[in-house]
């Protein structure tokens, strides 16, 4: 993998990608959304170039400018090709470094920000997950929406924004690039400030009435997202966590596909959400079904979680899963964007650039047994979130008090 990634960097094009430390984990209480407005601001305009200038600037070039308000960090990438990008390149500084932040510009972000997280809102799914994650993680800030919410984002000033940029451009920042060139000449980016994890996990402590919540609606769907706050990808307990992902999710073979769509024909959707986190990962199994086929999906997701958290894997699916997750792991690292997105992803979680390619070694060294400690560990107390009829929520929920 490490050589076929030096033969992918010999391309016509360069790509430049910055990670700046600290994206909506930064938004305080009533200012949930800030850091993505300011993210999306940067770009508007910088030092030299007023709003159209610079987007036809980029464009004139046929490059590629985008970025990103992750929970733990912010993305900007810069993409083009070779004879272009040395004039390109300087953007990165300027619009980090010198952007312009007009109150005009602002305001219409804002606008287009507050239309945007209408359009979530009708959104079941989205709707199920906000309430799901506010019982997993409390105060904690992976408890809320990177974009914010409108209550927030409609009282946000110009002032507001300068302000937040003033803490910007003291947070830790990383370049990488296929360019060698240009790294050493961008190092004025980097800031030795180290942000410190001041939350703590609480769910543990939380009762089976502090474990679910729903939401009624009337639709002809039900909704249901069961799971836990997990480990951070820096963890040791990562692999068995992904291994597991990968026998209950990935593909045709997987197990909820079989259960629930293969064999019931239950399901209009099913599948595990586990992303990347600097902190404590969620991991939740989410489907949507029919009203009529609720209460038996529900009851066969109850058998799956109960079987996985208390019965060893048989050893011909952990051997399947570990080929299906080193699949997916070579597939998420096709294009040079991606391998350099993840890269540089990982350095600012203070991790090994090379993270992925030491878990493909490591994979083989997962079993059975460590995939039920761990699973014991946190799937024995899961939070269940539900949207839906409001009869058949409440049918679930005695189900769930029973079970769990």
């Amino acid at each position: 993998m490490q050589k076929d990634f030096q033969a992918r960097a010999h391309r016509n094009f360069s790509i430049a990608i910055v990670w700046i430390n600290g994206g909506s984990y930064l938004d305080v209480a009533g200012k949930k959304g800030l850091n993505q407005i300011l993210c999306s601001l940067i770009s508007r305009g910088c030092k030299g170039f007023k709003n159209l200038e610079f987007s036809e600037y980029i464009d004139s070039h046929g490059a590629e400018l985008n970025l990103e308000t992750l929970e733990d960090g912010m993305l900007i990438s810069l993409k083009s090709l070779d004879e272009h990008f040395y004039k390109l390149f300087p953007l990165l500084d300027k619009i980090i470094n010198s952007p312009l932040l007009l109150e005009s510009q602002f305001k219409r972000v804002k606008e287009s920000t507050i239309d945007s997280l209408k359009k979530d809102k009708e959104n079941p799914f989205n709707i199920a997950f906000e309430k799901w994650r506010k019982i997993v993680y409390k105060d904690h800030p992976y408890a809320y929406n990177s974009s914010g919410y409108e209550e927030d984002v409609s009282k946000f000033t110009h002032k507001d924004i300068l302000g937040e940029y003033q803490k910007f451009k003291n947070r830790k920042k990383y370049l990488i690039s296929n360019n060698s060139k240009i790294n050493d000449s961008f190092l004025k980016l980097s800031n030795q400030k180290i942000l410190k994890n001041k939350f703590n996990s609480t769910y543990l402590k939380l009762n089976i009435s502090k474990r679910y919540v729903s939401t009624y609606q009337n639709s002809n769907q039900i909704i249901l997202m069961i799971g836990n706050q997990t480990c951070p990808q820096s963890s040791n307990e990562y692999l068995p966590l992904k291994v597991l992902e990968s026998h209950l999710s990935y593909g045709m073979s997987s197990v909820l596909f079989k259960l629930f769509r293969e064999k019931n024909g239950l399901t209009y959707d099913v599948g595990i959400y586990n992303p990347s986190r600097k902190e404590k990962a969620p991991f939740l199994i989410y489907l949507s079904v029919s009203n009529k086929n609720a209460i038996l999906a529900f009851k066969i997701l109850t058998e799956l979680w109960h079987e996985f958290v208390s019965t060893l894997i048989d050893e011909k699916d952990i051997t399947l899963a570990k080929v299906k997750l080193k699949s997916s792991l070579l597939i998420s690292s096709q294009t040079l964007e991606e391998i350099l997105q993840r890269r540089i992803q990982l350095i600012g979680y203070d991790l090994d650039p090379n993270f992925d390619i030491n878990c493909l070694k490591n994979i083989e060294n997962v079993n059975s047994e460590d995939i039920l400690k761990i699973s014991r560990k946190y799937f024995s107390k899961p939070f269940l979130s539900i949207y839906g009829d409001e009869k058949i929520c409440n049918e679930i929920n005695k189900l769930w008090i029973r079970n769990f």
